[in-house]
């Protein structure tokens, strides 16, 4: 997957460094008039006047949080800047700008950092931010990627994860349990390979949540659409570690308690048949999965109507006191404590 034995390719090494920054990068545009310095010089200019500057990073390491065997760079490149500006658009704020680290081993030629930088220009160009600066150095255990994302918010926009009160309506926005279905089709693909490498396989039925977890989308229309609707969410956090992680971060940060409805989980029905094929729990899913990268929020009762049948959002709960704790109500009636069973990048086992 990473190069054809018979095409030629070009090492690293010819380039250098500096060489190498320059070639990668010449083909970004600058678009956000805060950017008054890109690439190019010692660090990045940027005048952000009037406004607050968020920023977020992650780290992502090969064989940790992507496996190359398949997940082409292309996607990667864009997955990587998606991850960051869904942690933006969760403070419900406006993404500017990113930066981008790399580590390299040398098994990787530049027609594959090439591939890589390709996804990072489309998930830029798509999402109108501009790639300010980074850095990239040699690896001995595959590849490292470390992206930085900036964004802007006025002071009474920004939204935290610790504004949500008893009685708030907890709001999720797009399907969940998509990313975590997709892998699970991908590693069982994997491994079908393995044994017998001339099989091809048909992922037709599974393109949807193949490409939630491969190419997933930041969830950029959410704080446009709830600016739109004049509704300002009491708390927010985005969906990357599944959803009960997600809610006790916001009843831990808030103070309060949750019930959440497990009847009002919004699942794709590509999401329900494939959990049914592997003989796993769709709730299980959706509370756990983690990576689907929906903004989860909270609102005051009194914006019910402005949000009420939106195809974006579902009602999936209430927030409580804190002495009534985070709750799953099953069907059935019983209420479940949530525990958070989501990614863990300490746990070895999922680290395997």
């Amino acid at each position: 997957m990473l190069e054809d034995k018979d095409a030629e390719t070009t090492n690293l090494e010819k380039l250098g460094e500096f060489g190498l920054i320059d070639h990668l990068t010449k083909s970004f545009t600058i678009n956000q008039k805060s950017t008054v310095k890109g690439i190019g010089d010692d660090a990045a200019v940027l005048n952000h006047t009037n406004k607050k500057t968020v920023i977020t990073t992650d780290l992502l390491i090969e064989g940790v949080h992507f496996d190359l065997s398949y997940m082409p760079l292309k996607h990667l490149g864009y997955k990587a800047v998606m991850v960051n500006l869904s942690d933006v658009y969760a403070m419900n704020a406006t993404a500017t700008q990113i930066t981008v680290s790399i580590a390299v081993s040398n098994r990787f030629p530049l027609e594959a950092l090439e591939e890589l930088y390709a996804g990072i220009r489309l998930a830029c160009k798509t999402y109108n931010v501009d790639l300010i600066g980074g850095d990239t150095t040699s690896s001995k255990t595959g590849m490292l990627l470390s992206i930085t994302a900036l964004g802007l918010a006025k002071e009474d926009e920004l939204t935290y994860r610790s504004g949500a009160k008893p009685n708030d309506l907890l709001v999720v926005s797009g399907d969940l349990g998509g990313a975590y279905m997709g892998l699970q089709v991908l590693e069982r693909e994997k491994e079908v390979f393995k044994v017998n490498p001339n099989s091809q396989p048909d992922l037709e039925p599974y393109s949807y949540i193949v490409e939630r977890q491969l190419k997933p989308e930041a969830r950029k229309d959410i704080p446009e659409l709830l600016k739109k609707l004049k509704v300002k969410p009491t708390s927010m956090i985005d969906i990357s570690d599944g959803l009960s992680s997600e809610i006790l971060h916001l009843c831990k940060n808030s103070g309060v308690g949750c019930n959440l409805f497990e009847d009002k989980i919004p699942l794709d029905p590509t999401v329900i048949s494939s959990c049914e094929e592997f003989k796993i729990d769709s709730t299980l899913v959706a509370l756990s999965g983690g990576e689907d990268y929906e903004l989860l929020f909270t609102i005051d009762q009194t914006d019910f109507e402005k949000i009420k049948g939106n195809p974006n959002l579902t009602v999936i709960g209430h927030m409580t006191d804190t002495s009534h704790g985070a709750n799953l109500v099953a069907r059935s009636g019983a209420q479940i404590p949530l525990t958070a069973q989501g990614w863990n990048s300490f746990n070895t086992s999922e680290s395997e």
